[in-house]
């Protein structure tokens, strides 16, 4: 780690603090293949696109159910 901190420029306690943040932060500390994290982002952004449609489609159906007056509920009074 030393000779990666004077190679940089960076101090070597700063260098330390960085690799540890990404090891706790789970995050790749080798190089990792560009198509093969292309296709695993693309794939979760198909799967977050349907599970915000599925999310939409429940908003509006409950935002629906809520507005439709049901027979034994009592209509609410009106302020004069």
């Amino acid at each position: 780690m030393n000779r990666v901190a004077e190679q940089t420029g960076v101090h070597k306690e700063a260098l330390r603090t960085w690799v540890r943040k990404a090891e706790d932060d789970e995050l790749p500390t080798e190089p990792v293949d560009a198509e093969a994290r292309i296709r695993r982002l693309e794939k979760e952004n198909r799967e977050l696109r349907q599970l915000m449609e599925i999310l939409r489609s429940a908003t509006v159906f409950f935002a629906k159910a809520e507005f439709v007056p049901r027979k034994w509920e009592v209509a609410p009074r009106r302020l004069k």
